[in-house]
C-alpha cells in the first residue's frame, strides 16, 4: 500500500476528538510536510539548476497534474505573472479534466494517460522547456503520460511525488520525492502532502526567478503592478532600495511605467529611463549589476 494511503496509526479516534484536538491534529501533522520538503531540499535545488539555462534560453515552464496536485500547478503557474512579471505564455497549466476540472472534480480525468500526452504535444514542447509533473500517488496515469510526451520532446522533466520509489519520480529526469507518510485522514493527500507540494513549488519557482534576476536583494522588483495595493508595493520597494522620498520613487516610476528595475537603477545612478533600460539590458536584467556598469 502507498504511504499516503496508509491509515495513521496515530489518530485511529479522531472521529471522538474534541474540537480544540481535531485543529490540534490537523495543525500539528503540517510540521511533517516542512520536514519532507526540507529532505528534499537537494533534489529541488538540482531542478532549479538544470532549469535555468533552459529558461534562459526561451524555454517555459509547464505544469501538469490531476485534482488537487493539478490545482497547485495552477496557482503556481498564474501568480508567476503578477509576482514577477513573468510573461503568461511561457507559464502554462494542464489540469486532468481542464479548466472544469479547477473547481469541480471531473471523474476519471486523471486515469487517461492518452490525453495527458496529447495535451502535452499540443503545446509542441522543445527540449528548451521545463514540465513539472505533480501526482501525491507519482502513479497518475495522466501525469505519466505527460511525462512520457515530455521525455519524448527533449524537454526537462521534473517530477514531484509524496510515495518513496514512485514511478514519476524515477522516470522523471530529476524527481523530487516529498515523503509525507500517512495522513490524519488516510488517504486525504489535499491535507500535509498537498501542503508539502505548495512549499516545493514555491521554492523551486521563486528560486528560478531569483536566479532569472527577478529579485533585487530580496526585494521584488520585477512585480506587475495591476492594482492599487500593488502600485503602493512599487513606490515602498523602490523607497526602500534607493533611498529616495515617496514623491521622487513615484514621479519616476510614472516616467517607467512603474517598472520598478527601471526606476530603481535610474535614481540611483542619476540617470533618465532610457539610459537605465540600457544599463539593465547590459546586465541581463540584474539591477545590482546594473548599478555597477
Amino acid at each position: 500500500m502507498l504511504k499516503t494511503e496508509t491509515p495513521s496509526p496515530e489518530h485511529t479516534r479522531l472521529d471522538q476528538y474534541s474540537a480544540i484536538d481535531l485543529v490540534a491534529a490537523f495543525v500539528d501533522d503540517q510540521f511533517n510536510a516542512v520536514k519532507a520538503v526540507r529532505a528534499a531540499a537537494p533534489s529541488i535545488a538540482l531542478a532549479v539548476s538544470a532549469a535555468v539555462p533552459r529558461i534562459e534560453a526561451g524555454g517555459r515552464l509547464i505544469y501538469a497534474g490531476a485534482g488537487t496536485s493539478g490545482r497547485l500547478g495552477v496557482l503556481d503557474c498564474v501568480e508567476l505573472h503578477p509576482t514577477f512579471s513573468w510573461p503568461h505564455e511561457r507559464a502554462i497549466a494542464l489540469l486532468a479534466g481542464g479548466q472544469e476540472a479547477m473547481f469541480m472534480a471531473v471523474e476519471g480525468a486523471e486515469d487517461d494517460r492518452e490525453q495527458g500526452g496529447a495535451a502535452l504535444q499540443a503545446l509542441h514542447v522543445g527540449p528548451v522547456d521545463v514540465v513539472l509533473l505533480l501526482s501525491a500517488s507519482g502513479a497518475t496515469p495522466f501525469v505519466l503520460g505527460v511525462l512520457a510526451a515530455a521525455r519524448a520532446a527533449g524537454a526537462l522533466t521534473i517530477g514531484i511525488a509524496n510515495n518513496t520509489e514512485a514511478p514519476l519520480a524515477l522516470q522523471a529526469e530529476i524527481g523530487i520525492t516529498l515523503d509525507t507518510g500517512a495522513e490524519v485522514i488516510s488517504g486525504s493527500t489535499r491535507l500535509k502532502a498537498g501542503t508539502a507540494q505548495k512549499i516545493a513549488l514555491n521554492a523551486f519557482s521563486s528560486a528560478l526567478m531569483v536566479r532569472l534576476h527577478k529579485v533585487y536583494g530580496n526585494l521584488m522588483v520585477d512585480l506587475k503592478p495591476t492594482n492599487a495595493k500593488l502600485v503602493w508595493r512599487a513606490v515602498r520597494l523602490t523607497m526602500h532600495a534607493t533611498g529616495a522620498d515617496e514623491r521622487a520613487a513615484r514621479s519616476m516610476l510614472e516616467q517607467c511605467e512603474f517598472h520598478v528595475k527601471v526606476a530603481i537603477v535610474a535614481l540611483v545612478k542619476n540617470a533618465n529611463v532610457e539610459q537605465a533600460q540600457a544599463l539593465l539590458e547590459d546586465a541581463q536584467g540584474s539591477v545590482r549589476m546594473a548599478l555597477t556598469l
